[in-house]
C-alpha cells in the first residue's frame, strides 16, 4: 500500500473513519494530520459504535501505531477522555504517539470562538465552538502554546502570561495564570509517555518500509484555502495538508484516496447548491443517521454533486474514491446527480471560487431510475441491481475518477470491491 492519504471530497462526514479502520489492517501506522476535536470519525465494529475526535481511527487494531501530527490542534482534556473511554471499553492504547510540536487548544480559545460567532449574528459560520479556529490563529500569530510546553513549567507560564494579557485586553477574558499553569502541567504529566518527535518517527517507519495511512479530518470543501470560504474550518483538509501536518515531503505520498457519500451532506452554514428539503431530505437524514458525530446537529442533505467531486479530484490529485452509504438511496424511485451549475444563464462545470456564485447557482441534474431494492445484504458488486450499477457508472463519468470501494452498510465488513 505504501503511503496513502485518505481525504474527504465533500463537506466532511463522508465516512473517512470507517475507511481508515478498514485499511488499517494493511498498514503499520495511521497518522492524523490536521484539525482538532471539531472532527468526529465514526467506526462501527460488531455493533459497537466508536467516535474519535483526535485519536486516529486505526486505534481499534492492535499493534498499529497511531500518530497525532503537528498539524493537529489538541485539546488535552478531550484527548485524555478519549484514551480513558477506550481503555474502559477494553481497547489497549499503547501505540499512540503525540507530536511535541502540535498546538494546544486552551479554554480562552473556546470563549473567543463563541464571542466571535455571536458577533457575526446572521452571518455566523456555524462552528462547533471547540476553540479550533482561535487555536490556529494563535499558531499563525506565533503566540501558540505547543504540547512540549506542557512539560516545562517556565515555558508554559511565560506563554500564558503573554496570551492572557492579550485576551484580557482584547476580549475581557480573564483566567488565573496559576490555575491554568497547574491544570495544563497536569495534562502534560498524564500525556508525557505519548509525546515524541512524530516527524522523526514517521521518517524512521518509512525507512523501514512500513506502509502508512494519513488521515484527514473534515473535507475538501471545508479547507481554509480551497473550501467554501468563509464557511470552512481553519486548517488544510486537502491531501497537500498531510505534508505540512506531519513533516514529510510530497514525494513520499504514493496514492490519494477520496471518500464520498452516494449523496451529499453539510453541517452548519454556507452554500449547498444540491441541497434538497422536504420528504426526500428527511428520509435521507433518517436512513443515513445524518447527525453530527461531534455536535449532534442534523445534517443538511442533498443530491450527489459531480462538480464538487471533479473539483476534489483535481485539488487532491485523487487516484480513486471510496463511495459510502449507497444503501441509503435504496428506497428512492429516482435519483439525481448534479453535472454542472447554471449561473445567470451560464453553465458552469468547474467549482467557482466566489461566494456570490455558489449562493445563486442552480444545479443541473442528470436524473436516473432508482433501484428500489435492498443493497445492504449484498456481498459483491455483481449482485447489485442494474440501476444501482448505472448510478455508480454515472458517478465515475461525471466525477472523472474511478470508484475503488463501495459501502452498503455501517459495519466494518459492509464494503465491496468494485471488481468483486
Amino acid at each position: 500500500m505504501s503511503n496513502i492519504v485518505v481525504v474527504g471530497t465533500q463537506w466532511g462526514d463522508e465516512g473517512k473513519g470507517r475507511v481508515i479502520d478498514l485499511l488499517t489492517r494493511r498498514v503499520g501506522a495511521v497518522v492524523r494530520y490536521q484539525g482538532g476535536s471539531n472532527a468526529g470519525h465514526t467506526v462501527v465494529v460488531n455493533g459497537q459504535r466508536f467516535v474519535f475526535h483526535l485519536i486516529p481511527s486505526g486505534i481499534l487494531h492492535r499493534g498499529k501505531k497511531c500518530i497525532i501530527g503537528s498539524g493537529v490542534v489538541v485539546d488535552p482534556e478531550v484527548l485524555l477522555k478519549e484514551i480513558e473511554d477506550l481503555q474502559k471499553r477494553g481497547i489497549i492504547v499503547n501505540e499512540l504517539y503525540l507530536s511535541e510540536s502540535a498546538h494546544v487548544v486552551m479554554p480562552y480559545h473556546k470563549q473567543v470562538e463563541e464571542w466571535e460567532e455571536n458577533q457575526r449574528g446572521k452571518l455566523r459560520i456555524g462552528t462547533t465552538k471547540r476553540g479550533i479556529g482561535p487555536a490556529y490563529t494563535d499558531k499563525i500569530a506565533r503566540r501558540g502554546i505547543r504540547i512540549s510546553d506542557l512539560l516545562i513549567k517556565e515555558a508554559l507560564r511565560k506563554k500564558l502570561i503573554i496570551n492572557l494579557n492579550f485576551y484580557k485586553k482584547l476580549y475581557g477574558i480573564d483566567f488565573s495564570i496559576d490555575e491554568l499553569t497547574s491544570k495544563y502541567l497536569s495534562y502534560g504529566e498524564k500525556l508525557k509517555d505519548y509525546i515524541t518527535d512524530t516527524s522523526l518517527l514517521i521518517y524512521q517507519l518509512m525507512r523501514k518500509g512500513e506502509d502508512i495511512l494519513f488521515e484527514g479530518a473534515q473535507g475538501t470543501l471545508l479547507d481554509v484555502d480551497y473550501g467554501t470560504y468563509p464557511y470552512v474550518t481553519s486548517s488544510n483538509c486537502i491531501a497537500g495538508g498531510a505534508c505540512t501536518g506531519v513533516g514529510i515531503g510530497p514525494g513520499k505520498i504514493t496514492e490519494v484516496l477520496g471518500v464520498a457519500k452516494a449523496y451529499t451532506t453539510r453541517v452548519g452554514k454556507g452554500p449547498f447548491p444540491t441541497e434538497i428539503k422536504g420528504e426526500i431530505a428527511d428520509a435521507l437524514r433518517e436512513r443515513g443517521k445524518e447527525y453530527g458525530a461531534t455536535t449532534g446537529r442534523p445534517r443538511r442533505c442533498g443530491w450527489f454533486d459531480g462538480v464538487i467531486l471533479r473539483y476534489a479530484a483535481r485539488i487532491n490529485g485523487l487516484n480513486k474514491i471510496i463511495l459510502t452509504k449507497l444503501d441509503v438511496l435504496d428506497k428512492l424511485n429516482k435519483v439525481k446527480i448534479c453535472t454542472a451549475y447554471r449561473y445567470k444563464g451560464k453553465i458552469i462545470r468547474n467549482f467557482p471560487a466566489q461566494e456570490s456564485i455558489w449562493k445563486e447557482s442552480e444545479p443541473i441534474y442528470k436524473e436516473l431510475k432508482g433501484w428500489e431494492k435492498d443493497t445492504s445484504k449484498i456481498t459483491s458488486f455483481k449482485e447489485l441491481p442494474q440501476a444501482a450499477r448505472d448510478y455508480l457508472k454515472r458517478v465515475e463519468e461525471i466525477g472523472e475518477v474511478p470508484i475503488y470501494l463501495l459501502s452498503v452498510g455501517p459495519q466494518r465488513e459492509d464494503i465491496l470491491a468494485m471488481n468483486s
